[in-house]
């Protein structure tokens, strides 16, 4: 189902979150309801609960109910399409997970399938009867069981970043910060391109291919001094500095049996940060009208939801410092796993998502950790972008920040999480426990401050990511593209130093 909407009901939907409630009156079960249904909100429980065939009646009993709001309309058609986006995450069934397994673990019996499977290690879903599991759930096990990891026949590490433990750069972070009295350090100028490639005969030849690719904001301190150096196609649009999800927009025409493929290239600063926080000197923040926004709920994934008020209660306890409230709740959402997520757009929310499934990327860490801090009174918000080192590791990150008087904004990346010192500590590793509460490293770009906001040029259609802005997006008339249909890619290297002069490594 395709919807040609205007830009300015795609930009009202997104600001509302696409998945908020849509208010008609709809036949249900062949009677009237008394009272009016909110129809977005009771398709959205029917398709998380795996009742798409239900659901997809009620889309279309809704859509044809007469003065339809174009805003109503459109968050109705997405659910349309979440239905579609969760059939392609969910694509196992038991025997093709076994059998993922057994590449494994050869000798994987049935019983410890059943027993992984129902303490629910293996992501499923019964959809209109169908048991079906997230195609990424086999890999997951490993990180989410240690019985499963000492299973495995051959022992492969994970692939995690360098910084994400302990080592020389977070000590060369505090140790400049201290000597310096600031709190942005190590300057290292970085020049990156960053690749969009729309797979052969995705599209129709001739036709106008319209691309959206990442590009970072001007944060003070953080990421400064950015260049645009070139494009490909030339002449990239840069939206406005102001821009909270900052792209680079660029067309080009597809052409017949040929990747179409678009890029950037610029350079910026990068900053290391390191905030020394003293307990004693951090007081409750008074909510001015800039911090309200951080400090309420956001549906749909910040929402103070009972089960987050409980769980909320657990951790802090009787706690009344804003800093330990934070540190409190930063450890709990550290021992949540990481896991390979399904795509955000297919959650409903992703703060109450991520405390029930027991496991969560980056971004769905981060969500849980905000929502929890504004619970508490703790204004936080959101950032997003790349992170890569010295060496060829790169990926796609997200992260936050939080506010705490009399220090201001200051970085958190609860997936990067504490920083424990191992055997072979250095004197004052101690104190770098909690480096990633108050700090971060300089091997990261943010492209985002926020998620879940408007283009600039907007989208006609939906995006691939309705939340974060990493990947980038791309459209043609006859429709958004989603992340099947293209590559993306980043290269890098510094800019401040010659070619082949050999950086140390983070």
């Amino acid at each position: 189902m395709k919807a040609f909407l205007c830009h300015a009901t795609i930009r009202s939907a997104l600001a509302a979150g696409l998945l908020a409630a849509c208010v008609v009156p709809v036949t249900w079960g062949g009677e009237r309801p008394a009272v009016r249904e909110k129809v977005g909100d009771a398709v959205s429980r029917q398709i998380d609960a795996g009742h798409f065939r239900d659901a997809e009646a009620a889309i279309a009993r809704a859509l044809a109910q007469p003065g339809l709001a174009p805003e109503q309309r459109v968050a109705l058609t997405f659910q349309h399409e979440r239905m579609r986006r969760i059939l392609l995450d969910f694509t196992l069934d038991a025997n093709a997970v076994k059998a993922r397994l057994r590449q494994s673990i050869p000798d994987l019996t049935d019983a410890e399938f059943t027993a992984w499977d129902r303490a629910g290690l293996l992501e499923k879903q019964v959809i209109d009867g169908r048991t079906l599991y997230f195609k990424r759930s086999p890999g997951n096990l490993f990180r989410l069981s240690a019985d499963a990891r000492a299973r495995r026949k051959v022992q492969v590490p994970f692939d995690d970043g360098p910084n994400e433990v302990l080592n020389d750069h977070h000590r060369a972070v505090r140790a400049a910060a201290l000597a310096q009295h600031t709190s942005s350090v190590l300057p290292r100028r970085e020049s990156v391109t960053q690749i969009l490639t729309v797979k052969a005969d995705a599209v129709p030849a001739g036709e106008t291919i319209r691309a959206w690719i990442p590009y970072p904001r001007e944060i003070a301190g953080q990421q400064e001094d950015i260049r645009l150096v070139g494009s490909e196609p030339a002449g990239a649009s840069i939206a406005p500095p102001s821009t909270l999800q900052r792209t680079a927009y660029l067309e080009k025409k597809a052409q017949a049996g040929k990747p179409t493929e678009f890029s950037i290239t610029y350079e910026l600063t990068l900053y290391a940060r390191y905030v020394d926080i003293d307990p004693a000197k951090v007081t409750r923040t008074p909510i001015t009208s800039e911090l309200a926004p951080f400090v309420t709920e956001r549906a749909p994934h910040v929402v103070f939801t009972d089960a987050m008020r409980a769980y909320s209660k657990r951790v802090v306890g009787d706690e009344t410092n804003p800093y330990r409230i934070a540190q409190k709740l930063f450890a709990a959402v550290d021992t949540i796993p990481w896991a390979g997520a399904r795509e955000y757009s297919t959650i409903s929310n992703i703060g109450d998502y991520t405390l029930h499934a027991g496991h969560g990327d980056c971004g769905e860490q981060t969500l849980l950790l905000i929502t929890l801090l504004r619970l508490n009174g703790i204004p936080a918000r959101w950032q997003s972008g790349w992170i890569f080192s010295d060496g060829t590791y790169n990926n796609i990150h997200d992260w936050g920040q939080l506010y705490l008087a009399p220090y201001g904004w200051v970085p958190m990346d609860v997936t990067f999480g504490r920083l424990v010192a191992d055997a072979n500590a250095k004197p004052g590793d101690n104190a770098l426990e909690w480096f990633y509460l108050g700090g971060l490293d300089a091997y990261r770009i943010a492209f985002n401050d926020d998620y879940s906001r408007p283009f600039v040029p907007a989208k006609t259609f939906f995006r691939s990511e309705t939340v974060d802005s990493q990947r980038g997006e791309v459209e043609w008339k006859g429709g958004n593209l989603y992340f099947d249909q293209f590559d993306y890619d980043f290269r890098w290297h510094r800019a401040d130093v010659p070619r082949g002069g050999g950086d140390a490594a983070p």
